[in-house]
């Protein structure tokens, strides 16, 4: 018998291999991976480059609104990487949105109300089929309440500032670990106290701790959760 497609949500801290181990367990079975911070980055970006942030790193909400409509956030699979890159009205941007001025400003942007209406209706729309893995802070709870499989993958903040540290290294930039840190932190305490769709674990998702996992083990336990899922489901 066919196993019955389900949605499965993996939320978390940023900086975590959310995208990473949502990526790899979307290519082992098969299903389609949709980057939801890939999205909120796309939307800083584009504030980043139409001047809409305010001298005081404030975003200049009128404006970003009027800018909303023009804003189209797509993914096209990359057959040499095996992901999906994001593109910004069909501009390559994958690269561009992973930096450290992204970084920076991206949890101002993706607190805003009108900016998450707008990428969770995207989102809702690219799960009606089922059958996808979707990361982000809030796909457990609000995007798709009702997944058949919900984690909310964590680790202590100086683990993820030196995967991030790591990460940024590996594509040649100098990263300096303490303003690394100090951005894993300050978007901890955004992301949890933003007034809509907080960072929250939901009540019936599994949590994953993986400050002391390897890859592998990751894939070994993310495969278990799915098959547990896939038969609870049937």
């Amino acid at each position: 018998m066919d196993k019955k497609k389900i949605i499965i949500a993996i939320d978390g801290f940023s900086s975590c291999g959310k995208s990473t181990m949502a990526k790899d367990l979307a290519r082992e079975i098969g299903y389609i991976y949709v980057d939801t911070g890939a999205m909120y980055r796309t939307v800083t970006l584009y504030a980043l480059r139409n001047g809409l942030f305010n001298a005081d790193g404030s975003v200049d909400t009128p404006a970003l609104e009027a800018a909303m409509s023009a804003i189209h956030v797509t993914f096209k699979f990359n057959g040499s990487t095996g992901r999906p890159d994001a593109y910004l009205n069909g501009e390559y941007v994958e690269d561009k949105i992973r930096g450290m001025e992204v970084s920076s400003h991206v949890s101002r942007i993706a607190a805003i109300p009108f900016v998450r209406t707008a990428m969770v209706a995207q989102q809702q729309e690219m799960g009606r089929q089922k059958g996808i893995v979707m990361d982000g802070r809030d796909i457990g709870t609000t995007v798709f309440p009702n997944a058949e499989l919900k984690i909310f993958v964590t680790a202590s903040p100086e683990v993820r500032a030196q995967r991030r540290f790591d990460e940024l290294k590996g594509k040649g930039d100098n990263p300096v670990f303490e303003d690394i840190l100090k951005n894993v932190k300050e978007r901890d305490y955004m992301d949890s106290h933003r007034e809509v769709s907080p960072l929250r674990k939901a009540d019936d998702a599994i949590e994953l701790d993986n400050s002391n996992m390897t890859i592998p083990e990751q894939k070994q336990w993310l495969l278990e959760q799915y098959n547990k899922a896939c038969k609870e489901s049937n």
